[in-house]
């Protein structure tokens, strides 16, 4: 508990100011406001075995600090509203997220808004925005743009910021999960998975874009399994995997991860940030012109030539119509953007004239503004490569056959060990994420000791 008060100025005259500590129950009786919140968050706070959190039945009798300034003989303590409290009656304890009366740093009361996954006052005793449950409108949060908050979450990746619950980084963010997409997002406050939600609109794992995020509450037991990543771009064309920002054990880290995520992947909710404005000067996919507007039919197909052509590329291989390109989208039209165009015409389920392979305004409506479904990917007739034997995967080895396994552990789901994203050198991480493959088969003891043999490269890469 932090003891507020050390070294606060003295009163002139016959007036001083002592620092007094002493425990404090909200009266029963007394109407002020401080003891009515009080003592209606206390009757408010499920019990522990309904999920309440111990520390905050703990803390019931918080320690608050009294002081004798301005106090006459016999008198009372007049608070910053003028309010006078009888005679030994100490100043109330603020409201949950907010700073005690006269306290001095940071407002970070184990008492106050905690959470199963810590607590949630206001930043270096800064106010919360707003109500601190219920929906939450636009014009209580701060506006802020992707690259900005892809920005902030770099920082702690670069300072490799320590995971922790309870401890808070010099920004006065909680070094967990919720406190980095709290900090990245500039929220008024360290929220938890259990209210992020409230700050964000739900969208579709299809309709991801850097700087929204992957979130998964797990009601039941907040502390088990419960995270959050920010989405930092798709790594593949196929959008089976992404950048992930996230702050986990050890420390912050930027990685390659599976959508969702490495476990309860099919559980977690994309949301994107309520106070989210757009960025001056910035050009969709395709660096074209920012409008949406339809260019007209005149602009595609055979002999067409013109800047536009190349947007239509960029954004169909986006969409998953890469595999229709050899050379890259140009501006001169040729047979790829009829193929891939068609392609993304025919996954939105439409036939004969209305996928004929050229763009007109409803496909250009829907890649313009990222909706529709993507191009669905061909099935790959590609073979396993051949397994090139045990002597190549042992401590001090290094190859390409090394970083072709990390890749496909990665893909597969099975590469949380990495730090820095699979390498041609054979390390600890290796070994570690093979044996979590080997035992999702199934398999135990000597069977499952993290060096692959024929029949785990055989399964991995089937």
């Amino acid at each position: 508990m932090h003891q507020y008060g050390e070294n606060l100025p003295s009163v002139e005259g016959n007036r001083m100011t002592v620092p007094v500590f002493e425990e404090y129950v909200p009266a029963a009786d007394c109407p002020c406001p401080g003891c009515a919140r009080q003592r209606r968050e206390h009757a408010l706070r499920p019990a522990v075995r309904a999920g309440g959190h111990p520390a905050a039945h703990g803390a019931r009798r918080a320690l608050v600090l009294a002081t004798a300034a301005g106090a006459v003989l016999g008198g009372g303590t007049t608070t910053a509203g003028g309010a006078a409290h009888p005679a030994g009656h100490p100043p109330h304890a603020a409201p949950p997220g907010l700073p005690a009366a006269g306290a001095v740093g940071h407002a970070r009361h184990a008492a106050d808004g905690d959470t199963p996954q810590g607590g949630a006052a206001g930043l270096h005793g800064r106010p919360l925005a707003g109500p601190t449950t219920g929906p939450v409108t636009v014009r209580q949060l701060p506006e802020t743009t992707r690259a900005d908050i892809i920005n902030r979450a770099k920082k702690w990746v670069t300072a490799k910021v320590p995971y922790s619950m309870e401890k808070y980084w010099t920004d006065g963010y909680r070094q967990d999960c919720s406190g980095y997409v709290s900090m990245a997002w500039n929220l008024p406050a360290n929220e938890w998975t259990g209210s992020l939600h409230r700050f964000g609109e739900k969208i579709a794992w299809a309709d991801l874009e850097p700087g929204d995020i992957l979130l998964f509450h797990n009601p039941d037991n907040p502390t088990k399994g419960s995270h959050v990543t920010i989405f930092g771009g798709w790594t593949d064309h196929k959008r089976t995997h992404y950048t992930a920002y996230e702050q986990t054990k050890p420390h912050t880290r930027r990685q390659t991860t599976p959508l969702a995520y490495w476990t309860n992947s099919d559980r977690y909710v994309a949301y994107r940030y309520l106070g989210l404005v757009a960025e001056s000067g910035v050009t969709p996919v395709g660096g074209a012109p920012a409008s949406s507007a339809y260019p007209g039919a005149g602009h595609f197909g055979p002999g067409a030539h013109n800047p536009h052509v190349t947007r239509l590329g960029r954004m169909l291989v986006a969409r998953g119509g890469a595999r229709f390109y050899t050379d890259g989208p140009g501006p001169r039209w040729g047979d790829a953007d009829r193929r891939a165009t068609r392609a993304f015409q025919l996954a939105q389920g439409w036939r004969g004239a209305e996928a004929n392979g050229l763009p007109g305004p409803h496909t250009w409506r829907l890649l313009t503004t990222g909706r529709g479904r993507d191009i669905p990917q061909a099935k790959s007739r590609a073979t396993a490569p051949p397994y090139p034997g045990r002597a190549h995967f042992r401590p001090g080895r290094s190859s390409k056959h090394v970083e072709t396994l990390g890749r496909r552990l990665v893909q597969r789901g099975h590469g949380r060990h990495y730090t820095d994203g699979p390498g041609p050198r054979w390390s600890e991480a290796d070994r570690r994420n093979v044996q979590d493959f080997q035992r999702a088969q199934g398999w135990r003891g000597a069977a499952a000791d993290g060096y692959p043999g024929p029949e785990t490269w055989r399964r991995l890469f089937r």
